[in-house]
C-alpha cells in the first residue's frame, strides 16, 4: 500500500513555493516556555497566560492602557539632552543620543502627559527602558519636575511609572542632581494635598529607586519586578554572602515593607481608579480654569 511508503525521497517542493513563518506571530514565555500567539499575548497586555510573567512594555503602551481610549495630551515632547561634560566613551554622547532617538523614536527616557483615567483626571510620567536603559539624565528630571508642576497647578493626582537602570553616567553630577530636584517637587505636591502614586516596574534600580520611585503616597509594583539600588551581583560581592531567594523581587520588597501592594497589569487601571476615587474629590477633576505654571 503506497501511502505507507515514501515513493519519492527527499523534499521536492520548489524553492519558490516554500513559505517561512513570518516573524512576530508567536510569543514564547521566558519563564515557563509556554508558546502563545502574539495576538493573545497582546490581549493579555503582554503577560503570560500560563505563569503571569510580565514582559516589559514601553511608555506608549502604558498610555494606551491607562488613558481612556488612549487619548492624552503629551507634555514637553520636544525636550532633548545637551552634552554639558563633552562625554565620550565608545562614541561621543551627542552621537549616542542621535542614534538612540532615531532607533526608538523617543527624545529621552521618559514621556509625560495628562488625560482621563475612567473619567478621572491624571498626570502620568512613564519611563522607557529602550532609551539608554531608561537612565535618568537632566531631561528626565526636568520633564518629571514639569509634570509635577502641571499636576499642582491643575489639582490633579500624579502617577510615576519607573523603569530605569539608574542615573545616566554621561551626565555625571547633573544626573545625580535630578534626585534632589524631583524629590523637592514631590514635597511641594504633598504640601498641596495631591496624591502621588509610584508604580515600580522591571527593573527599577539606582538613583531612581533612591529618589522619586520610593517617595509615593502609595508605592506599588508589577509582579516579579526587579527593585533595588545596587544589583544583586554587586551586593553579593560586597558583603561576601549568598543572597536570599527572590532577593530584590517585588514580592521580596513587599514582604519587607517597602511596597503597599503588587498589582497585575490587567487590573492596573481598575485598581488605580478605585484608589483615586477613595482618595476623594481632589483626585477626581482639575480646578476650573487652571493654567500651566513655569517650573522653578
Amino acid at each position: 500500500m503506497s501511502w505507507f511508503k515514501r515513493v519519492e525521497k527527499g523534499i521536492v517542493t520548489p524553492t519558490e513555493q516554500k513559505k517561512e513563518t513570518p516573524d512576530g506571530l508567536w510569543y514564547k514565555c521566558p519563564e515557563c516556555k509556554t508558546v502563545a500567539t502574539m495576538a493573545e499575548h497582546k490581549r493579555l497586555l503582554y503577560t503570560c497566560g500560563n505563569c503571569n510573567h510580565h514582559d516589559r512594555i514601553d511608555a506608549a503602551d502604558y498610555f494606551d492602557l491607562l488613558f481612556d481610549e488612549g487619548k492624552f495630551t503629551e507634555l514637553d515632547a520636544d525636550m532633548h539632552s545637551a552634552d554639558p561634560l563633552h562625554f565620550v566613551d565608545t562614541k561621543a554622547y551627542p552621537q549616542r543620543l542621535t542614534a538612540t532617538e532615531k532607533n526608538t523614536g523617543l527624545t529621552d527616557a521618559v514621556r509625560t502627559g495628562h488625560g482621563q483615567l475612567n473619567g478621572l483626571g491624571l498626570v502620568v510620567a512613564a519611563m522607557d527602558f529602550r532609551f539608554i536603559g531608561g537612565s535618568m539624565g537632566s531631561v528626565v528630571g526636568e520633564k518629571i519636575a514639569r509634570a509635577i508642576d502641571y499636576a499642582r497647578q491643575n489639582r490633579l493626582p500624579f502617577l510615576m511609572i519607573s523603569r530605569s537602570g539608574g542615573a545616566r553616567m554621561m551626565e555625571a553630577g547633573f544626573s545625580l542632581m535630578q534626585m534632589a530636584k524631583t524629590s523637592a517637587k514631590l514635597a511641594l505636591l504633598s504640601e498641596a494635598g495631591l496624591p502621588y502614586i509610584s508604580l515600580l516596574t522591571d527593573p527599577t534600580t539606582g538613583g531612581v529607586t533612591a529618589s522619586f520611585a520610593m517617595l509615593g503616597d502609595f508605592n506599588i509594583a508589577e509582579p516579579g519586578a526587579l527593585i533595588g539600588f545596587a544589583g544583586p551581583r554587586v551586593i553579593k560581592e560586597t558583603i561576601g554572602k549568598d543572597l536570599p531567594k527572590g532577593f530584590q523581587s517585588a514580592e521580596f520588597v513587599l514582604e519587607h515593607g517597602f511596597l503597599d501592594f503588587i498589582v497585575d497589569r490587567k487590573e492596573l487601571k481598575t485598581r488605580l481608579t478605585d484608589l483615586l476615587t477613595m482618595l476623594g474629590p481632589t483626585a477626581a477633576k482639575p480646578k476650573a480654569g487652571a493654567k500651566s505654571i513655569q517650573p522653578v
